[in-house]
């Protein structure tokens, strides 16, 4: 059985507690891996490494990080195949996502940041007979970087690309759930030419290993995404260590489709919207509201296009719906699946396990789910699902759709689909959201900020507000 490791002060090393957990192939419920079951004392030579290696890393001028970062970037891309077939046997994703999605973002997230970096500026501001004031920014020193499963390599590189950029030192923990790129990214690295110690990758459960970067009184920031629950703990955790927070939280996102829309290119995009990566994106729309004069049409329309979807094992090119990422998670969504119907839901399409044949026939798949009749405030349209699982609701008037959209703890992002720009640029106005695209999804650019409202989260990242959460502002004022 082929045992990961950690990647510690530029060498991979087995956990000081000898321990490892079982990792599965979510396509076919077997475990194909071991990974360490790491605590606090890895955490601590982690962080040792990272304290001999921040003079150094620090030090060197920007286009020299820049340049190691770049060799990052391409390496990640020299290695394409390796890395696509990781992530999706891991995760449990259709080869095709990972190939056209995940590990292509990895990449772009590594050369964005290696080049923008080169281009941050600080300010300036000139007090008239007085003086100047000048801004400095200097890295903090040692960071932490938490990523989920869902977009593994994709999310953790996002975290620790600008952190490192910026003259950090990380100390990283992948998902437990979904190990296997964060470990093959040591490798990329140490041939990059960067410094040992910069980067420690550290594989574990979150109460050990994320629990012992958070308290550790030397990691000086936290960039977490995950969890509304985990986050409040690590807000309650740090913040009287007088930690940076930059937390990217759940979300039950609402997708506001109006009868002027263009309803082929609206009717497409949800189906995307709704299902990609079996729903488990924090920016899926999984309450869908139309409007009551096309309500009957599209809903006849999407279920159709629903049931159609083939779902299969991640390596069939023709496979539109992978496996769900673990046995708990899939026992989750089932669960809410079940609640709906308690709550008075009517299942139009889907709700059930699939078994496919030998060798996939215990892995974790699951019908997309389409569910009506559901009362917008009830638990199924207000708790967060993170599967393929969608509502429908009909509303008439701008006014009740946005009491709907806005009725949830979460204020991730919205969609909202009309021909009418004057509407367009009211909702997004008022939605309560961090990220709102009109008549499209998933449009990213990586120099805008990315973040949630209310329980979606605090800070931003992406472009210039990375960089400025992984640095520290020192003014400086010169008499004149």
């Amino acid at each position: 059985m082929e045992k990961i490791h950690n990647f510690i002060n530029g060498v991979y090393c087995e956990p000081k507690n000898g321990l490892y957990i079982d990792n599965y192939e979510p396509a076919t419920g077997k475990v194909y891996c071991l990974i360490p079951d790491s605590d606090e004392i890895d955490v601590q030579n982690a962080v040792n490494a990272a304290e001999k290696a921040f003079p150094i890393w620090s030090k060197m001028t920007i286009e020299q990080r820049s340049d190691i970062l770049v060799k990052v970037s391409k390496g990640i891309e020299s290695r394409m195949d390796e890395f696509v077939a990781a992530e999706s046997k891991d995760n449990g994703k259709p080869v095709s996502l990972a190939a056209h999605v995940d590990i292509p973002r990895a990449v772009s997230n590594f050369y964005f940041f290696a080049t923008s970096i080169i281009h941050f500026a600080s300010e300036s501001h000139a007090m008239e007979g007085e003086g100047i004031n000048y801004t400095l920014r200097k890295p903090i020193g040692i960071v932490g970087c938490i990523s989920p499963w869902n977009l593994p390599l994709y999310l953790f590189s996002w975290k620790i690309a600008p952190a490192l950029a910026a003259g950090n030192c990380v100390i990283a923990k992948p998902s437990e759930v979904t190990p296997y790129t964060a470990y093959l990214l040591g490798k990329v690295c140490e041939e990059a030419g960067m410094p040992a110690g910069v980067l420690n990758i550290i594989h574990g459960l979150g109460n050990r290993v994320g629990d012992a970067i958070v308290k550790h009184p030397k990691i000086k920031a936290i960039s977490f995404t995950g969890g509304t629950k985990t986050g409040e703990y690590i807000a309650r955790t740090a913040a009287p260590m007088f930690k940076k927070l930059s937390l990217e939280l759940g979300g039950k996102n609402p997708n506001i489709i109006f009868d002027d829309c263009d309803f082929d290119e609206m009717l497409s995009t949800t189906l995307r919207s709704s299902f990609a990566n079996q729903g488990q994106i924090c920016l899926c729309g999984s309450r869908i509201f139309v409007q009551k004069g096309i309500y009957e049409k599209f809903k006849t329309a999407f279920v159709d296009r629903v049931s159609n979807l083939k779902i299969s094992f991640p390596s069939d090119p023709k496979a539109k719906m992978g496996a769900l990422v673990s046995l708990p998670h899939l026992e989750k969504v089932q669960s809410y699946i079940a609640l709906a119907q308690e709550e008075g839901g009517k299942i139009l399409t889907g709700g059930k396990r699939v078994f496919l044949d030998a060798p996939h026939e215990n892995g974790y798949f699951l019908e997309p789910t389409v569910i009506e009749g559901l009362d917008y405030n009830c638990r199924t349209n207000q708790e967060e699902i993170f599967g393929p699982v969608v509502t429908l609701t009909p509303f008439e008037t701008e006014e009740e759709v946005l009491k709907m959209a806005n009725s949830t703890e979460y204020g991730l992002s919205a969609t909202i689909w009309t021909s009418d720009l004057r509407r367009a640029h009211r909702l997004a106005e008022e939605i309560q959201a961090g990220v709102v695209w009109i008549n499209a999804w998933l449009v990213r650019d990586l120099r805008t900020p990315f973040g949630g409202v209310k329980s979606s989260g605090v800070g931003r990242e992406g472009g210039l507000e990375a960089l400025r959460f992984f640095t520290e502002a020192k003014n400086v004022f010169v008499k004149y």
